[in-house]
């Protein structure tokens, strides 16, 4: 495996490659304050991060990744449009043994925030990591997290239902749980149906939450209750769609047979895409697309997604990355841009080349 310093010289080599391409090199902070990340992923963080607390500065993490301190500075004072690079270690928990995945490896990435044409931006970013990453044999994949987020809120049941399904798309196992419950494939639990149909104990309402949170809640499971179970070709259609593995430049037919008319926005997005890619020299007819690709591993993005993998499926990818506007939105107090980017693990880029 390729060591520190190896790493390091393969992470500058990326970082100039990108300043090439136009970029501004940003430098975050090792330490970021670990507010806006549990804000972000929710308490699910701890369990990949280093947490340590700063006497002056409160609960920190040792930076588990770069996109979001580029996010935050960026909304705070940044120009538009904007391409920015950045390369250094970040540091990742593992909840499994082995030599495949680092806790500690380097990154190198690219950002962009730009207005006027994403679709453009989404291919230039993936061109820019395709040419740099052209002289290894990896398996280039891309998806659309837009697509499954336009599908569910297409459906006709309640805002709730669907606001639920959305948070949990990059949770597959828990969305199809949500799934079989709204269509009714799931019996309503015991206690749960006896508290819809009133029953109450006579014992008082503990813990931080008042009654009238509480009276609230169970007035939501009600109307929950109450609504018409999903019908099974909405399930159907939603499950077809996660399903979809095709080359890209079938995929907008394919889609189009699934018939659900909330996609075609979408749709048309990805047709827009496509043909930037093969503007900027992408062989379409040798892309993967996989509706589902990152679902479980890209938790903030919310459009456009691509990796590139080596043939050993042991290792990680070797980069990803993706459009994640939905995150300007969450950091940028009011304001919000378009933006993509995606970064390479130096280190295993390195050992893929055989720097030893």
């Amino acid at each position: 495996m390729a060591d520190k310093a190896q790493s390091r010289a393969m992470a500058a080599r990326l970082l100039d490659a990108f300043l090439r391409a136009g970029a501004v090199e940003v430098t975050p902070d090792i330490l970021q304050p670990a507010e806006a990340l549990l804000d972000l992923y929710g308490e699910d963080i701890r369990a990949r991060a280093y947490v340590t607390a700063d006497p002056l500065r409160g609960e920190m993490m040792l930076r588990p990744d770069f996109t979001v301190p580029v996010v935050q500075a960026h909304m705070a004072d940044g120009a538009e449009p904007a391409r920015y690079a950045y390369a250094g270690e970040v540091f990742r928990r593992q909840d499994h043994r082995g030599a495949a995945r680092s806790n500690e490896y380097f990154q190198a990435g690219f950002e962009i925030f730009d207005r006027a044409d994403p679709e453009a931006a989404d291919a230039e970013v993936f061109a820019l990591f395709s040419n740099i990453l052209s002289r290894l044999t990896l398996s280039a994949t891309i998806g659309d997290m837009g697509l499954l987020r336009a599908a569910v809120d297409g459906l006709d049941t309640l805002p709730e239902r669907k606001a639920a399904l959305a948070r949990h798309i990059w949770r597959p196992k828990r969305f199809q749980h949500l799934l079989a419950r709204y269509s009714g494939q799931i019996a309503v639990p015991k206690a749960r149906a006896e508290l819809l149909a009133g029953a109450r104990s006579d014992r008082p309402w503990i813990g931080l939450r008042q009654q009238g949170e509480m009276e609230a809640r169970i007035a939501a499971l009600q109307a929950d209750a109450a609504a018409p179970a999903l019908p099974a070709a909405s399930v159907n259609a939603l499950n077809a769609l996660a399903a979809l593995r095709c080359r890209a430049d079938s995929a907008p037919d394919h889609l189009r047979a699934l018939k659900i008319p909330a996609l075609e926005p979408a749709i048309a997005r990805l047709q827009r895409r496509l043909s930037a890619l093969a503007a900027n020299g992408i062989a379409l007819d040798n892309l993967h697309f996989d509706a589902s690709h990152g679902r479980s591993t890209m938790e903030y993005y919310d459009g456009f997604v691509f990796s590139f993998a080596a043939p050993d499926p042991v290792l990680p990818p070797v980069a990803i990355g993706g459009r994640y506007d939905a995150l300007t939105r969450q950091l940028g107090q009011g304001r919000e841009i378009p933006a993509v980017g995606g970064m390479i693990r130096a280190g295993l880029l390195a050992d893929l080349e055989g720097v030893l």
